[in-house]
């Protein structure tokens, strides 16, 4: 597996090879929302009201933005997704 963020990621991506990305999360006790970001994938910002929603927003947008980025489409290429709270 190759993280996103890396030297040539998209490259790799666009030959199959699985990717990995990092994504924080926080918790906005004010809001009362989980917040997710990340430093590897330009653009990645979600919020929602419970952990699960959020992970489905997160997967939903890594999928449109890789393909932004790569411009092209591509099959599912982040296989390990870590979520790190803090």
């Amino acid at each position: 597996m190759y993280r996103i963020g890396y030297p040539f990621w998209r490259a790799l991506g666009g030959l199959g090879i699985p990717l990995t990305l990092r994504v924080n999360v926080l918790h906005d006790k004010e809001a009362g929302v989980v917040v997710a970001t990340s430093d590897d994938l330009s653009g990645l910002v979600c919020e929602a009201d419970t952990m699960d929603k959020l992970v489905n927003e997160v997967t939903a947008s890594i999928d449109e933005l890789i393909e932004l980025q790569m411009r092209h489409p591509v099959h599912r290429p982040v296989m390990d997704l870590r979520l790190i709270t803090e």
